[in-house]
């Protein structure tokens, strides 16, 4: 919801520039300028009813309002990039002229065709990032850990963070995340943060914790915090977790098998967290130890207090393109496998999604963690 109610920016900057460009392609007749405006005011007062009536509107009204606000506004975000990159093809022929004669004796036809071409474009671009998050990929990755004193030689562990259920990730595609974790025959689970995104109530109407109870593995499900987690409802939230079979971790360790153990820390938001050497100090050195935690901020405390191995989430890796790019200055580790040290980390761009169902430049992904002790 609240990143719904952030796009509002988009719509007072974008929208305009939009519009103003496309009132500019298509022919001054009405048959077409009239259909044209009505598709922007009819957009623009279904998300301004969202916007002041959300607590008010029925659920699958409120749904419905978010699917069409995000697709519009994923749409009008590769609109503008579409059309500021004409804005410096146009620049440069203003700089030095080298539009071919045709194009100059029939601009207006030029026009009218950019204008489809640039529609066709980003609905195609949108059939394709909504099929990456409703088909999740598979990312198979290879880990080697020190054996230390335990009795495990080899480890399937299945990640997922980030699945954000709520008005968009639904029972269906938990049901989904459900068959492909259990595909994978993993001797563990592990939910890595933000597992509901902010009201626990679709999760709780729809009974997916249901869904969650036939995950397979056979040393557990494991689920840690994040920072939705301390969203909205929070205390409902840490109670529906619980009807899921996952035992969550928060800032504690458990052994797994007696041969490494598992922590989990409460996410970052909770800046009374325990830090990590009050959770590790006493154990057995000898033993490998994971570390799962929502945010990838903690790295250093990680190298620091010998973890093997770090997982994290949170970060989507941008979710859309371009903000892959910005995610390389937000985070030291904003996607994929890295080692600091003698520490190995995982950091996943998330099984689910924040705001509209769509991925561009990045996938939804469940991470499959084939860990062999050495």
């Amino acid at each position: 919801m609240r990143v719904f109610l952030q796009s509002v920016l988009v719509q007072l900057l974008l929208n305009p520039y939009v519009f103003w460009r496309g009132r500019q392609a298509i022919p001054k007749k009405k048959s077409w300028q009239i259909p044209f405006i009505a598709c922007f005011g009819v957009e623009i007062t279904v998300y301004l009813a969202g916007f002041f009536f959300h607590k008010t509107l029925p659920d699958g009204v409120m749904v419905a309002i978010l699917n069409y606000c995000g697709t519009w506004y994923v749409g009008l975000l590769y609109s503008t990039m579409a059309l500021l990159a004409l804005e410096i093809v146009r620049l440069s022929n203003r700089l030095r002229p080298w539009y071919p004669k045709w194009i100059v004796q029939h601009g207006k036809q030029t026009r009218l065709s950019l204008f489809f071409l640039v529609i066709a474009g980003v609905a195609g671009l949108l059939v394709s990032a909504y099929r990456t998050v409703a088909r999740p990929v598979v990312r198979h990755v290879d880990i080697a850990l020190p054996k230390g004193a335990g009795r495990c030689d080899s480890l399937v562990v299945v990640m997922m963070s980030d699945m954000h259920i709520g008005e968009i990730i639904g029972k269906s595609l938990v049901q989904r995340y459900v068959a492909l974790s259990n595909a994978q025959d993993p001797d563990l689970v592990i939910l890595a943060g933000d597992l509901i995104d902010y009201e626990s109530r679709f999760a709780e109407m729809a009974h997916i914790e249901d869904d969650l109870l036939q995950l397979k593995a056979r040393y557990g499900v494991y689920a840690v915090n994040g920072n939705h987690e301390y969203r909205a409802n929070r205390y409902a939230k840490r109670k529906w977790i619980q009807q899921t079979g996952a035992t969550l971790l928060v800032d504690s360790v458990v052994t797994i098998n007696g041969s490494f153990y598992l922590a989990g820390r409460d996410d970052a938001v909770n800046k009374g967290r325990k830090p990590l050497h009050a959770l590790v100090g006493s154990l057995d050195k000898d033993k490998p130890l994971i570390v799962v935690d929502h945010q990838p901020t903690a790295i250093n405390e990680l190298v620091m207090n010998g973890a093997a191995l770090g997982l994290h989430g949170h970060t989507h890796n941008g979710q859309l393109w371009p903000y892959p790019l910005v995610m390389k200055y937000v985070y030291e580790f904003p996607y994929g496998y890295y080692r600091k040290g003698g520490t190995q980390f995982y950091v996943s761009s998330g099984i689910g999604i924040a705001g509209p169902p769509y991925r561009v430049g990045t996938v939804s992904e469940m991470v499959v963690l084939h860990v062999r002790f050495i």
